[in-house]
């Protein structure tokens, strides 16, 4: 399936390598033929080293995923550094239990993400939200927690980085909730998946423990060998505006991470 979008990988699919040889990594990255990195932590380098890095091996980190409490304690700070790499968006990864829709710290946590947002756009970045499934939560009122988010924060300062495997795994349409957000997805992330009835060991997989027991089965797969189908996906995001796509696979099993990049990189470029 070809798309003409440009690519890239969200590096946790890489960390491991990533933190014993950042520079090796990236270029086995680049020599794959992805167009651009999403980072996912610095791996004990500074963010002028980073920069450094990337510049030499010719790819650039179009975005970076920063955890939000971090963002919360230094909004400032934290925003130059990731400036001085080059991003252009940055997404809140992952809401804690703790702070999530549907939890009483929920109005504060739209509070913190609208001010980081406002220091985002003044830097020149542009705020995303990449949801997971625990978004799909009913609020009081009735909408999902996030339609709740994008509806209180404006589209100026935050948009939506739709992860497609966590909206299916949701019991929702991908295509449909890309034509939900028509021209607020510019980043858009292809996760495939392949789950068997209810399974609870999804986070677990990513390092997320859960003391009830294992249910079900769940595997992240590269793309097209899960249960995606990408074709309508893929027409989707481009007709709604997308202008990056990202390959994300939390995890890899029987294959290593560069081979299942190399998979999914040859299913989007035909």
């Amino acid at each position: 399936m070809r798309t003409d979008l440009p690519i890239g990988i969200q590096m946790f699919n890489l960390r491991n390598e990533a933190a014993k040889d950042f520079k090796g990594t990236v270029q086995q990255v680049k020599d794959l033929g992805f167009d651009f990195i999403e980072l996912a932590g610095l791996y004990g380098h500074s963010y002028q080293e980073i920069k450094d890095i990337l510049d030499e091996v010719g790819i650039p980190a179009l975005s970076a995923h920063i955890p939000y409490q971090e963002l919360v304690q230094d909004p400032e700070g934290v925003l130059e550094g990731y400036k001085l790499i080059g991003i252009k968006y940055a997404a809140f990864p992952y809401l804690d239990e703790t702070v999530r829709p549907g939890t009483d710290a929920f109005p504060e946590t739209l509070k913190n993400m609208r001010h980081i947002a406002e220091v985002a756009k003044g830097l020149g970045i542009q705020m995303m939200y990449h949801n997971h499934d625990f978004e799909f939560i009913k609020m009081p009122n009735g909408p999902f927690g996030l339609d709740y988010i994008y509806s209180e924060i404006p589209a100026d300062l935050l948009t939506a980085e739709l992860d497609l495997c966590w909206v299916k795994v949701a019991g929702q349409d991908p295509v449909a909730y890309l034509d939900k957000y028509a021209g607020r997805i510019p980043v858009v992330h292809l996760k495939d998946f392949y789950q068997e009835g209810a399974a609870s060991n999804m986070y677990e997989l990513i390092g997320i423990t859960k003391k009830e027991e294992a249910r079900g089965f769940f595997r992240f797969r590269p793309l097209s060998y899960g249960k995606q189908y990408w074709p309508p996906i893929l027409e989707a995001a481009k007709k709604d505006g997308a202008k990056y796509l990202i390959y994300e696979q939390d995890m890899s099993y029987t294959n290593t991470p560069i081979q299942n990049a190399k998979l999914s990189i040859d299913y989007l470029k035909g």
